[in-house]
């Protein structure tokens, strides 16, 4: 009888001790509250609410509206959201938040519809123009800087050399950054800054393109022959000009709904920067930065944490195995379908690192349990990849490391079935069936395999995880873009892209919300409407689940933030 007795009195503990803690609950006062529109939560608990309350930065209540607004008070901010919709705010998978800035502040030489470079001419006259505008500022740094040609979209269908730069002029050095930025084109004064002149060999993973005599270098430059000159050239904005470009890159992404962005390949300037802007408060969203595992490691292993400090932190390391697909420089297992420029017979790209590089990097990440996201393209690149994860699995076990596989363009179905077997997230980039999908399909792999780019239908029918991104400055950080392209795989052209690789929207919109938090180790801070998570919200003018999906690209972004009212889209 004892016994029942003490039981007893132990269960009413519990129960007065649970009625206590709802009371308390209940009894708090929220600091703003978001109603009348539609909430899609990305909790599959709860998949939609009517209300959400927000207390101190974080989501204290989710439901019905009559029950979110008990947690009402006089000093409570009322959100109408007039009929809108309301998601968590959109987590960058992967994007380049230094060269987004770059994009932003430079001559935008991009293709309609984001540019009006059709031609060379229209090239020539975007940097005349911009330089016009510029013009203090190219005298005092002494630089031109372009962003964003693509050769697949030019009239001309080849890269700008040096002779139709040096038309633009002679005297300051250009640098133009392909869309793909793994090549650049620089006029004859850059070269000779550069050092760089027929005796120059091509360096391991890079080529400098030579006329048609082979010899003389024709301004353009691949993989690791761009990169050295490219630094050196940006260099010359200083650090007060790499604060702008980080500043201006975080302020982008948030227009277009990124509440977290990722900074993949940080060099170690760059990191610098990235600190220093956090430290002065100039950063208004969350910045993980992977810094490149091949000249960065002291810095990675010594900075990387799950802590964000004044919205910046190192989340791991960054390994790049080959090139740009469209560019030709992704590695493949075959010969390139068509490729369009002077590539020999048999032609299938290369590795931008060599193999020891490759297997050190990712043995040293899984040996310090670092998180490694790594770019990798084209299909030879993919199974270099898959083998040393494999191994470096086998030697120091499986653990929770999440590695990642950035991009994944030309992905054989076995690959995928090894990267789900192996436990590597594929991050995936569909926007290419809008920008270069009809490029892939009469150049890089043909009519067959392009409509397998991006597969995001193998694995959802292997129920994968996956996260999708846009890799700007590649492309604009556009979530609507990216949504679309997920969805519809619809081409510049009009064409789809593989029908069978489309996905719905709801699996779409997890691939830009929780799946990406999950990649980033905060999938219980970020990614869903749920309380304890962080208020990080988006705002759309309408409900991507309830449009007709060829039409979710014209999707308004609002606004984003905790506040909703601190970016809005212009």
């Amino acid at each position: 009888m004892n016994a029942i007795l003490k039981i007893s009195f132990t269960l009413a503990s519990v129960i007065i001790g649970i009625g206590i803690s709802t009371t308390a609950l209940a009894s708090e006062i929220a600091d703003i509250i978001y109603h009348n529109g539609t909430i899609l939560t990305i909790n599959d608990a709860q998949p939609r609410a009517e209300a959400v309350a927000v207390k101190n930065g974080k989501i204290l209540t989710v439901g019905a509206e009559k029950d979110i607004f008990k947690s009402k008070g006089d000093a409570t901010k009322l959100i109408d959201l007039g009929g809108h919709t309301m998601l968590p705010g959109f987590v960058d998978a992967h994007g380049h938040v230094m060269g987004g800035g770059l994009q932003a502040l430079s001559a935008n030489l991009l293709a309609p519809p984001d540019g009006e470079v059709k031609d060379i001419a229209s090239l020539q006259q975007t940097l005349r123009d911009w330089m016009a505008g510029n013009d203090v500022a190219v005298k005092k740094i002494g630089l031109v800087v372009g962003f964003g040609y693509d050769n697949s979209q030019l009239a001309e269908l080849r890269h700008p050399v040096r002779e139709d730069l040096d038309a633009v002029t002679k005297e300051v050095p250009i640098v133009l950054i392909h869309q793909s930025g793994h090549i650049i084109s620089v006029n004859s004064k850059a070269l000779e800054v550069g050092g760089i002149t027929a005796e120059t060999p091509n360096p391991t993973g890079g080529v400098i393109q030579r006329s048609e005599d082979g010899k003389e270098p024709n301004g353009v430059l691949e993989e690791t022959a761009a990169f050295p000159l490219l630094i050196k050239l940006l260099g010359r904005v200083g650090p007060e000009g790499s604060a702008t470009f980080a500043r201006a890159g975080a302020e982008l992404w948030a227009r277009f709904g990124y509440t977290t962005a990722q900074d993949g390949r940080t060099m170690p300037g760059a990191l610098k920067t990235f600190t220093a802007v956090a430290a002065a408060g100039d950063l208004k969203i969350d910045v993980v930065s992977y810094p490149d595992v091949l000249v960065a490691r002291d810095a990675i292993k010594q900075e990387v944490s799950q802590t964000y400090k004044n919205h910046f932190r190192v989340g791991g390391a960054k390994l790049t195995i080959d090139g740009s697909p469209q560019g030709f420089t992704a590695w493949r297992d075959r010969p390139y379908y068509k490729p369009v420029g002077n590539y020999p017979p048999g032609y299938a790209g290369y590795a931008a690192a060599t193999p020891e590089q490759v297997g050190d990097a990712i043995d040293w990440a899984f040996a310090n349990n670092i998180q490694i996201l790594t770019h990798s393209n084209g299909e030879a690149a993919s199974d270099q990849l898959i083998a040393y994860i494999s191994a470096s699995t086998r030697k120091h076990g499986a653990g929770d490391r999440r590695p990642v596989l950035i991009h994944g363009q030309f992905l054989r179905e076995d690959q995928v079935d090894s990267l789900n077997s192996l436990g590597i997230m594929p991050s995936l980039f569909p926007m290419h069936t809008f920008y270069w999908g009809d490029w892939h399909r009469e150049h890089t792999v043909g009519p067959v395999l392009a409509d397998n780019i991006s597969p995001t239908g193998w694995c959802v029918k292997r129920g994968m995880r996956f996260s999708t991104h846009h890799d700007a400055p590649v492309a604009f950080p556009d979530s609507m873009r990216v949504l679309d392209a997920t969805v519809t795989r619809r081409s510049r052209s009009g064409d789809i892209i593989g029908p069978d690789q489309r996905v719905d929207v709801m699996t779409a919109l997890k691939a830009m919300t929780i799946s990406p938090a999950w990649q980033h180790f905060e999938e219980d801070v970020k990614g869903s409407i749920e309380t304890g998570k962080l208020a990080d919200f988006v705002i759309l003018d309408k409900d991507p689940t309830s449009v007709d999906p060829e039409t979710l690209d014209q999707i308004c972004l609002l606004y984003t933030s905790d506040a909703a009212d601190e970016y809005q889209r212009v």
